[in-house]
């Protein structure tokens, strides 16, 4: 079977206090709000401490056009994903020839041809290595690319299978858009890039140090009626943001219903699974995960605690937990690898690294 080989992240450079992004918030939104100070409680009800930016916060003083917002997508999604890229291939003595396949996920910036093409340009990888840009799967991206990664891998047994997710919400602030989506998603959200670097069964490392993890199997699911709780609506100044209260529901309605089902295809419960390696959408959105399936708080412990770090970086969040969960070394056994997104949707990967290396 297909395997996690390694897990990088990235530490943007402007780490800004929830804090300073309440104060900000206050000064753009309060000449809509009146009641404000009651609304600037979302921020301190949201568990984040501090959030990756990749520019200074008073660059979201001015009003900033679209194309300028782009553009600085556009160069650091490249500097970034290139440095992700390179502390796997560091950390696991791979050569970036032996790459045969990179997966680019964002929904946050639009660029053709896309990032995928910048990377392997600039890095100089393999002219013949397999692209697959994916847009517009949100914060359901992380989990789905390494589903996606691991449908490739198992194609082709040799394959090398580098996974980037990277997401610049910040630049998708509109500094005129006085909605009350805009205002929830500026205590929300923040930048951030990860990679995951997939290997098919044929693959031996060199390094026998390496943490694995073995992918058993993935499910996506996309609920009917329900396009309209999450994602962008394009207009003249970019991505305005579609953000719904009724999320925490569809995750107590339905959600464990998918995973149970899940879980019984491939002969397993719920109390087999020992990691719940979870996208932290949000608190309420970790508290119904934990409701719905009866677990144990201390289970989402390592989700929070990306929350409370860095907030939502929409696809690249669960990569963030993961890496936690990695860099701890995981209790032996099942995980499980959950995410929901636009669509609306949910993506699971069910992991093992009960195996012995």
């Amino acid at each position: 079977m297909p395997q996690i080989i390694s897990v990088s992240k990235i530490d943007l450079p402007y780490k800004v206090s929830q804090n300073k992004l309440k104060d900000f918030s206050r000064s753009i939104f309060s000449k809509k709000f009146k009641d404000i100070d009651r609304l600037l409680k979302s921020f301190d009800n949201s568990r984040i401490k501090s959030r990756n930016l990749c520019v200074p916060l008073d660059f979201f003083s001015l009003n900033r056009s679209f194309s300028e917002k782009n553009k600085i997508y556009i160069k650091d999604s490249l500097k970034y994903s290139i440095e992700a890229i390179s502390k796997i291939l560091d950390k696991t003595s791979i050569r970036k020839e032996q790459l045969t396949d990179l997966v680019f996920i964002s929904s946050t910036g639009i660029s053709t041809p896309g990032l995928d093409a910048l990377i392997i340009n600039e890095m100089r990888l393999d002219p013949n290595i397999n692209r697959l840009p994916v847009w517009g799967l949100g914060c359901a991206g992380g989990t789905a690319g390494i589903a996606k990664a691991n449908v490739i891998a198992r194609a082709d047994p040799e394959s090398l299978v580098m996974v980037i997710c990277c997401e610049l919400c910040s630049l998708t602030f509109l500094n005129e858009d006085l909605s009350k989506s805009n205002f929830i998603a500026t205590s929300l959200f923040s930048d951030g890039i990860a990679a995951v670097l997939i290997a098919g069964d044929k693959f031996k490392s060199k390094k026998k140090n390496i943490n694995k993890l073995e992918i058993v199997d993935s499910q996506s699911r996309l609920y009917y009626d329900s396009l309209g709780v999450m994602g962008w609506d394009l207009n003249k100044d970019g991505l305005k943001v579609i953000f719904s209260r009724d999320i925490p529901t569809i995750v107590n309605r339905s959600v464990k219903k998918d995973i149970l089902g899940f879980l019984k295809k491939n002969n397993l419960k719920l109390k087999d699974i020992k990691s719940f390696i979870t996208h932290p959408g949000g608190v309420k959105v970790i508290n119904a995960y934990t409701e719905a399936l009866g677990l144990n708080a201390g289970m989402m412990d390592n989700t929070f605690s990306i929350l409370e770090e860095y907030g939502n970086m929409s696809s690249a969040t669960v990569i963030y937990v993961l890496e936690k969960f990695m860099e701890k070394k995981m209790e032996p056994g099942y995980g499980l690898i959950m995410s929901l997104g636009p669509g609306f949707s949910s993506e699971l990967v069910l992991v093992n690294n009960g195996i012995g290396y």
